[in-house]
């Protein structure tokens, strides 16, 4: 197991409906020292990569976007899901279904942050059907922006998104993929990484 694939064994909680809780570790409660280690693992996966900047989408991304851009040493932008009166000028609008939250968000993202001198690092938590990066990818389409790669900390990879994403020709890279969970048992399963040969199920 990688160093993410172990923490979601120790810490990890299997719900119903496909839900893995890792709120006491990563997308509520954060792991300043885990945040760190996922800042480097993407750093060394995207090294071969001109970045100039990383993006994601608001709230659970910014947190681990942030480590990720200090990694690279380049400014973080965020998609907002509501526009704030703080916000002027034009702006670049993507309409993104959440798998969590079951409803539907506009995200955008200011125009004066985003453009086509841009190549991007695209950061986020969770890969499921692939909505949030799907409109991430189309607010860099609309900026003219470089997508030089997309990176998801865990991938649900029995669901559409991953496939999505990669079909479209980018450049994925998840940290860990989950291919089965089981709420009854309590255990899952993790797709074979490229330092593993051969799939592992876990108790959790």
């Amino acid at each position: 197991m990688n160093f993410l694939e172990e923490r979601i064994v120790k810490d990890g909680i299997v719900k119903p409906g496909n839900v893995l809780k890792v709120d006491s570790f990563l997308n509520h409660q954060m792991d300043i020292g885990l945040m760190e280690q996922i800042g480097k693992e993407f750093k060394r996966r995207f090294s071969d990569k001109h970045i100039t900047k990383v993006m994601t989408i608001e709230s659970s991304g910014i947190g681990i976007a942030a480590f990720v851009a200090k990694e690279f040493g380049v400014p973080m932008v965020f998609a907002k899901k509501s526009k704030s009166i703080n916000i002027e000028g034009e702006m670049y609008v993507a309409e993104v279904d959440s798998f969590t939250h079951k409803n539907r968000n506009q995200v955008i993202v200011s125009r004066k942050f985003l453009g086509p001198d841009d190549h991007l690092l695209i950061i986020d938590d969770f890969l499921a059907n692939g909505c949030a990066l799907q409109g991430l990818i189309s607010i860099a389409s609309s900026a003219g922006a470089t997508i030089e790669g997309l990176g998801i900390v865990i991938e649900k990879g029995f669901q559409i998104g991953g496939n999505v994403i990669r079909n479209l020709g980018y450049h994925l890279e998840s940290l860990a993929i989950v291919d089965a969970m089981d709420a009854e048992t309590g255990t899952i399963t993790f797709r074979p990484q490229p330092d593993r040969t051969a799939e592992a199920t876990y108790d959790i």
